[in-house]
């Protein structure tokens, strides 16, 4: 709903502050009836997915369990109205449906962080990057949540100059306009709660580094330290060992891709630095007190043999 709202709100808003009707929107959507937001709030449509004319943006908007409700109709429909040429934009996860579609191959685009990992394995034809939102031609993704509304406010100030859009800005108490060079997470000291530059330095290394998982003496060596000083980093900031930190940055990106994607167990074990199925399993069992092939079966996920 964040995503839904932010969208259409700084148009409603331009409308206002313009004294003209510059936009105007429907809600489209399968059946034509009702969408239900992932929060339970049920919207009323005003179509059913329905031709579109030339000259009008589509921007998709997409929740919780995003593959399950990419379904072919839309993905046919998401195609049919490419072909005419228009605008077309994937808010938060609906950048998973034009992947589908096939309408980013080639072409920058972005996601909500937590769909990130899912999202480069399922497509890696496309660039993913970790921005705010990109624009790549006739084609727009956000990160999602307020993202939604820094990319309205952008097509705005495009359209009809930047004091619109400031003042529209104003209207939402929105202070400062993001720019597709914006990232969407916080920074890692604000994450961990922890200022030290080279405790970020070696976390954003490892971030990077989870299918190749690279050793604490290296990880010490590059940012300039002993291996007993990046343990004792470690302890007095983080409460555990370089080792099992790097260990849970791993487990996690395990956990959205069996939650996320269709792969095998076998296949996220490799994609997140495990040489073993079993140790694997035995260190995911140890974290999350259930095994790999249970979480995958506990969230509908296909069953693997």
């Amino acid at each position: 709903m964040m995503s839904f709202a932010g969208a259409i709100e700084p148009f409603r808003i331009a409308n206002r502050m313009s004294g003209k009707t510059l936009y105007r929107w429907r809600l489209a959507g399968e059946g034509g009836e009702w969408a239900t937001c992932s929060n339970g709030a049920r919207i009323a449509l005003d179509m059913d997915l329905d031709a579109l004319g030339r000259d009008e943006t589509v921007l998709v908007c997409g929740g919780i369990d995003v593959q399950q409700a990419t379904t072919r109709r839309l993905v046919g429909w998401l195609r049919r109205e490419a072909r005419k040429g228009g605008t077309i934009a994937g808010l938060c996860t609906a950048a998973h449906a034009l992947a589908r579609a096939g309408l980013l191959d080639g072409r920058r685009a972005t996601i909500h962080w937590e769909n990130q990992d899912s999202f480069a394995e399922d497509f890696p034809e496309i660039e993913l990057t970790r921005s705010v939102f990109v624009i790549d031609g006739n084609r727009m993704t956000t990160a999602g949540g307020t993202a939604s509304i820094d990319l309205a406010l952008t097509m705005i100030a495009a359209a009809h100059g930047e004091d619109l859009a400031n003042a529209v800005a104003d209207q939402l108490i929105y202070s400062s306009i993001r720019t597709d060079q914006d990232t969407q997470r916080l920074s890692i000291p604000t994450r961990i709660g922890v200022r030290h530059p080279k405790l970020s330095q070696v976390i954003q290394v490892m971030e990077k580094n989870l299918e190749d998982p690279i050793s604490p003496a290296t990880l010490a060596s590059d940012a300039g330290m002993s291996t007993r000083q990046l343990e004792r980093l470690f302890r007095r900031y983080l409460n555990r060992s370089p080792k099992r930190y790097y260990m849970e940055l791993r487990l996690a990106k395990a956990r959205n891709l069996l939650m996320q994607t269709d792969m095998s167990v076998i296949n996220v074990a490799l994609a997140c630095g495990f040489a073993s199925p079993s140790h694997f399993s035995k260190c995911y069992r140890a974290h999350y007190r259930t095994t790999p092939y249970r979480e995958r079966g506990s969230r509908g996920g296909r069953a693997e043999t």
